[in-house]
C-alpha cells in the first residue's frame, strides 16, 4: 500500500471514531438534559424524585413523631411512648464549642459535662442527648427555656414523642415499623400515587403496627431541620425550619385491652423465673378480652434484627402442648359418652407397644377417669383416644377452637381484604397431611399432645375461656376501639363468635370439676396456697429438641366463678430442669386476686 492509501485510511478511521465520540457524548448528554430537567420528579422504574433526594442531602433532620396513630392501654394510657422535652443535638459545631454553655446545660442534664461535651463534637447526625439506660433526658419547662437561652449553634429544646421507649412493654404486641419500598409498591399503590406515601414511608412490619397499619398511617412526621453545605456547616438565612402537619381528626389511635400494669408485670415475672423463649397470656374469662400478652425473649423495636427472630409474639406461634391437649381427648370422650368420669383404667407404666410409657415410673395403678387426668396419665389416654375416630376428634378441637385462629377478624373491612386483630397467628393442627391418622401408634402419641399436635397459646387460653363459658366460643380481642384525634369514635370492635359447632354445656361442667381437681389433688398441687382456689391443666411436651421440653399450665380463677384465664409456656426448658410455669402462674393470680381485694375495698370505702 502506497503512503497516500495509508494516510487516507488512518484519515477515515479517525473520522469514524470523532463520528462515534460525538454520537457517545450526545447521548450522555441527552440523557443528562432528560434527567436533570424532564425526568427529574420521576427517575428509574422506581419513580425516585431527584430533587427531593438532593434537598435531603443537605438536610439535617430530626424527627419528632413519626406522625402514626398512637397504641393506648384500656385506660388510655401510651403504650407507643408519650411526649418528652429533650435536649436535640445537630452536627452543626465545628471547632470552638463554649464549655462554660455546655456545662451549664450539663447542670440541668444532671450530667457529666466532659461526657456531654464530647457527645457534642463526635455527633455525626441528628440526636437526642440521652442518659446511660438510653433514654432520653426529660426537661421541666424552665430547664428547656435555660437551654434554648444558652443560644448554641445546632442545640436546641425539643418536644419529642418516641415511639418506643427504652421501658416499654408488649414489645411482640405493638410489632415494629420499618421501610419496606416493594411492600409498598404492591399493597399501597393508590396512596403512592396520590402522594399519600412515598417509597420511603415507614409502614408495619409486625404485631398490631402491621394489622392497623392502614388506620395508624398518619398525616406526615413532624420534624425540624437545618439545611447545611457540603461541609455540613448551616447555610447562610436558614434557621431551624419546623414541619408539622396539623389535622384536628389525624391520626387515629387504638384504644386495646391490655392492662398497661399488668403487663409489665407479667413480663418482669417470665424473666424472673428465668423462662428464655416463652409466653404468658391473660384474658378476662368473660369478654375474651387479652388483658396482658407477654413474649420472651425480649427484644426493642429501635434495636431490630429480623434474623434473630426475638420480635417474635409466641404468644400466637403453634408448638407442641404435650398434656395441656389431654383437655381436648376428655372433651371428645365424655360428650360421645365412651367415657365415665367414674370409669376405672389400669395404668403399670407401659403400654405394651411401641416404647410408649407413663410419665411416672411403674404407672399410677387403678384410677378413675377423672382421677387420670388430674394425674396427667398417659396410659388412661392412650386407651381412652382408641375408642373414638380421628375425624370426631378433630371436631372436637374445632369445637374449642385448636384448628383455627382465634383473634377477631372480619373480611373484608373496609380496604382490607381480609383483616385480623393479630397479625401472623397460626391456626393450629391435630394431624399433619399425610398422617395415617387411623395408626394406633400415631393415635396413642395424639393423646398426650405429641406427634403432630400443634396449638398456640392463645388458642389454649381461649379453650379454657370456652370451657368456663359453658362451651360457647368466642373470638379474642386485644383492640377494642380506634378513636379520631378528637377523641370521638372511628370504630368499636364488638365481641364476636366463632364460627362452627359448640361444646355441649354438660360437657364443660363435666370438664371444670375435672381442671379442680388437677389443682386439688393432682399436677398443679403447689397451687393449693394461691390467694384463689384455682383449676388447670398442666403439660410437658418433648420437643423436637433433644434434651429439651415444653412445660404448659393453663387454667382459671377463681375456680367458683371464673374472672380470669391464663396460658404459661416455657418452651425449649432443659427436661431436668424445675417447673418454671407454675410460679408464674401464682403470681399473675395473686396479683389478680390483690387487685380485685383492692377495688371491693374501695368501693365499701365510698359507700
Amino acid at each position: 500500500m502506497s503512503k497516500s492509501e495509508v494516510y487516507n485510511s488512518n484519515k477515515r478511521r479517525i473520522f469514524f471514531v470523532l463520528i462515534l465520540l460525538v454520537l457517545l457524548w450526545g447521548g450522555i448528554l441527552s440523557r443528562l438534559l432528560w434527567i436533570q430537567i424532564l425526568d427529574v420528579k420521576k427517575f428509574s422504574k422506581h419513580e425516585v424524585n431527584l430533587i427531593e433526594e438532593a434537598v435531603s442531602q443537605r438536610k439535617q433532620e430530626v424527627v419528632l413523631h413519626t406522625g402514626r396513630g398512637d397504641i393506648k392501654d384500656r385506660n388510655g394510657k401510651p403504650l407507643t411512648g408519650s411526649e418528652v422535652v429533650g435536649v436535640a443535638v445537630f452536627p452543626l459545631v465545628r471547632g470552638y464549642v463554649d464549655e462554660e454553655k455546655v456545662a451549664s446545660m450539663a447542670n440541668r442534664l444532671d450530667i457529666d459535662k466532659d461526657e456531654l461535651l464530647h457527645f457534642i463534637r463526635e455527633v455525626k447526625e441528628p440526636t437526642f442527648v440521652r442518659n446511660r439506660e438510653g433514654k432520653i433526658i426529660s426537661l421541666y419547662d424552665q430547664d428547656a427555656e435555660a437551654v434554648d437561652q444558652l443560644r448554641l449553634p445546632g442545640i436546641l429544646a425539643l418536644p419529642i414523642t418516641e415511639r418506643y421507649q427504652t421501658d416499654g412493654v408488649a414489645a411482640q404486641l405493638i410489632g415494629y415499623i420499618s421501610q419496606n419500598p416493594e411492600y409498598i409498591e404492591k399493597e399501597y399503590a393508590e396512596e403512592l400515587k396520590n402522594g399519600e406515601l412515598t417509597r420511603k414511608s415507614l409502614i408495619g412490619a409486625s404485631g398490631l403496627e402491621r394489622s392497623f397499619d392502614r388506620f395508624l398511617q398518619g398525616v406526615g412526621p413532624t420534624s425540624v431541620s437545618y439545611f447545611v453545605d457540603g461541609k455540613g456547616n448551616p447555610l447562610n438565612g436558614l434557621e431551624a425550619r419546623l414541619i408539622q402537619q396539623d389535622n384536628p381528626f389525624y391520626p387515629l389511635s387504638l384504644i386495646t385491652t391490655i392492662d398497661h400494669e399488668l403487663q409489665g408485670e407479667a413480663e418482669k415475672w417470665l424473666a424472673e423465673e428465668g423462662i428464655d423463649t416463652g409466653t404468658a397470656v391473660i384474658l378476662d374469662a368473660q369478654t375474651r378480652e387479652i388483658l396482658a400478652m407477654a413474649s420472651r425473649p425480649g427484644f426493642h423495636p429501635s434495636k431490630m434484627d429480623v434474623a434473630q427472630g426475638n420480635w417474635v409474639n409466641h404468644a400466637i406461634k403453634q408448638t407442641v402442648p404435650g398434656s395441656v391437649f389431654k383437655t381436648a381427648i376428655a372433651a371428645a370422650v365424655l360428650e360421645e359418652g365412651i367415657v365415665k368420669p367414674d370409669e376405672e383404667f389400669v395404668c403399670e407404666g407401659h403400654y405394651g407397644k411401641y416404647g410408649f410409657s407413663c410419665w411416672k415410673e411403674g404407672g399410677h395403678g387403678v384410677l378413675t377417669f377423672e382421677e387420670a387426668f388430674a394425674q396427667s396419665c398417659n396410659i388412661a389416654f392412650a386407651k381412652a383416644i382408641l375408642r373414638i375416630s380421628p375425624e370426631k376428634l378433630e371436631d372436637y378441637a374445632e369445637k374449642l377452637g385448636l384448628t383455627q385462629p382465634v383473634g377477631w377478624r372480619e373480611a373484608p373491612f373496609f380496604k382490607i381484604k381480609s383483616f385480623q386483630q393479630l397479625s401472623g397467628e397460626d391456626k393450629g393442627q391435630i394431624f399433619s397431611k399425610g398422617t395415617a391418622k387411623n395408626d394406633e401408634g400415631v393415635l396413642i402419641q395424639t393423646a398426650i399432645g405429641q406427634r403432630d399436635v400443634q396449638i398456640t397459646p392463645l388458642q389454649a387460653a381461649n379453650m379454657i375461656a370456652t370451657i368456663v363459658n359453658d362451651g360457647e366460643k368466642q373470638e379474642v380481642r386485644v383492640v377494642k376501639e380506634i378513636r379520631y384525634r378528637t377523641g370521638s369514635l372511628f370504630y368499636s370492635f364488638d365481641e364476636a363468635d366463632l364460627p362452627g359447632e359448640k361444646l355441649d354445656r354438660y360437657t364443660a361442667f363435666q370438664l371444670r370439676r375435672m381442671l379442680e381437681l388437677v389443682v386439688q389433688n393432682g399436677t398443679a398441687k403447689v397451687l393449693q396456697d394461691a390467694k384463689w382456689k384455682l383449676a388447670g391443666k398442666t403439660g410437658t411436651a418433648q420437643t423436637p429438641v433433644s434434651g429439651k421440653n415444653n412445660q404448659w399450665f393453663i387454667g382459671y380463677g377463681p375456680a367458683d366463678h371464673p374472672q380470669y384465664v391464663v396460658a404459661v409456656v416455657a418452651e425449649q426448658v432443659d427436661s431436668s430442669s424445675r417447673n418454671k410455669v407454675l410460679p408464674v402462674v401464682k403470681k399473675i393470680m395473686d396479683h389478680l386476686a390483690f387487685q380485685e381485694e383492692q377495688a371491693k375495698n374501695l368501693i365499701e370505702y365510698n359507700n
